[in-house]
């Protein structure tokens, strides 16, 4: 573990995201005055957050809010609690949602925020009043036609109440569509919660057509069992696909018979880790991403797939559930040894789509049922897969590159027809 967490540590995110731009903007003859736009973010925000513990001790934490490009529609993207958040790391996952939104063609560029905390460590007092904080000091830059937030890792629909209410006693009238991933009693939409995790198996479904694969007969192994991993693991279980490992920070199980998800998850739920559910052998994280499976969902943090373990992998198929799993240079491991990767901003844009039928619902004061969230999200997630496709045969190509290029060049079109002002 120690090893793994120094190479993650060596690998810089945003350099990460900067080489597949490099490499989508090569390809499709990218204008250069774009190129060089789009290789920075439009607005990185820096905030100090003194907050108050239940000791009576201050405690000083930094924030980030970072809005990589806005040329498509307002701002999008989560808000993540964890002990590495770094700027780096915010810049790219602001342009990992630009791409996102682009790929699946929803009307939104990307952003993404953080704080360096523990929540692990934080009462929900503690929490409450950090969050509280932070939305004060990112007001001046977020709003429903600005920069919508929404959940991330160690963020939940709790908090995002707590931004939605910090935002609105500050208007002076309530503004649900400030966030996405509310509760439902706040304006809240049905099927969000598990929209990432859908989205990865419409996705992979589509994939095993491909493949000729029948998901009823095949084995998945999900890492990282958090709100994205829990739902594709279910919702692959409810499939007929038999779940053999899961696995979260602390380690993983397997069971080549098969886990219920839902057992696992009350297990979980009754002590901290999946380790707490005794039907399984206990796996690393590390024996997770190399073990013989059909399909393999990373849906934890980046960088979990490098040069180091992709000759390993054993997967027929990669559904990237967590945002820039793999390093560039282990994705030509990868295709090389004929795995099909489904990429990130393709595989988990779930929720970023659900997220966009949420605001919708917000600004129209109509809401939907939670068969026809469902129902529009495989639409679009069907109808995107198969465009990424067409790019990838096309220009043979990967399909993370070609994911890259649909996405860069509907990015710098929107870019092109609006100019550089002033």
């Amino acid at each position: 573990m120690r090893e793994e967490k120094k190479n993650k540590q060596q690998e810089n995110p945003y350099d990460a995201a900067l080489k597949m731009l490099d490499a989508a903007a090569e390809k499709i003859n990218l204008n250069e005055n774009i190129w060089k736009r789009l290789r920075h973010p439009r607005r990185c925000l820096i905030v100090t957050l003194p907050v108050m513990m239940d000791d009576g001790s201050l405690k000083i934490f930094e924030g980030y809010r970072v809005q990589h490009d806005y040329s498509r529609g307002p701002a999008k993207g989560g808000i993540r609690y964890h002990p590495d958040v770094t700027l780096d790391e915010m810049k790219a996952l602001a342009a990992w949602m630009t791409w996102k939104c682009a790929v699946v063609s929803i009307p939104f560029g990307g952003a993404k925020g953080g704080v360096r905390c523990n929540p692990k460590e934080m009462s929900r007092t503690e929490l409450e009043r950090l969050t509280r904080r932070y939305a004060s000091e990112i007001l001046i830059i977020i709003g429903p036609d600005k920069d919508i937030p929404a959940p991330d890792v160690y963020t939940d629909a709790q908090v995002m109440a707590w931004i939605m209410d910090t935002y609105s006693v500050a208007q002076g009238h309530s503004v649900p569509g400030v966030v996405t991933g509310k509760p439902i009693s706040l304006g809240g939409t049905l099927g969000r919660k598990e929209a990432t995790g859908r989205g990865c198996v419409f996705t992979t479904v589509e994939a095993a057509k491909e493949l000729r694969m029948d998901l009823t007969k095949s084995t998945v192994a999900v890492q990282g069992f958090g709100n994205v991993g829990v739902s594709a693991a279910q919702i692959f279980h409810e499939a007929g696909a038999k779940i053999i490992a899961v696995s979260d920070s602390k380690g993983g199980i397997y069971n080549p018979r098969g886990l219920d998800p839902k057992k696992v998850l009350a297990a979980k739920l009754k002590g901290s880790s999946v380790l707490d559910y005794k039907e399984g052998d206990r796996i690393t994280n590390e024996e997770l991403i190399t073990m013989q499976c059909d399909v393999l969902v990373p849906a934890a943090l980046e960088n979990v797939i490098t040069l180091k373990n992709a000759p390993k992998v054993r997967a027929k198929i990669i559904a990237e559930g967590a945002n820039g799993p793999t390093v560039p240079e282990a994705d030509e491991i990868l295709q090389s040894n004929g795995i099909f990767v489904i990429p990130d901003i393709l595989a988990n844009a779930g929720g970023v789509t659900v997220s966009y039928f949420e605001w919708v619902q917000n600004i129209q004061e109509f809401f939907w049922s939670e068969e026809d969230v469902n129902r529009r999200l495989g639409e679009i997630m069907v109808r995107s897969y198969h465009e990424v496709m067409k790019a990838t045969r096309d220009h043979k190509v990967t399909p993370r590159l070609g994911a890259y290029m649909l996405a860069v060049g509907r990015v710098a079109e929107a870019i092109e027809f609006l100019g550089l002002y002033p």
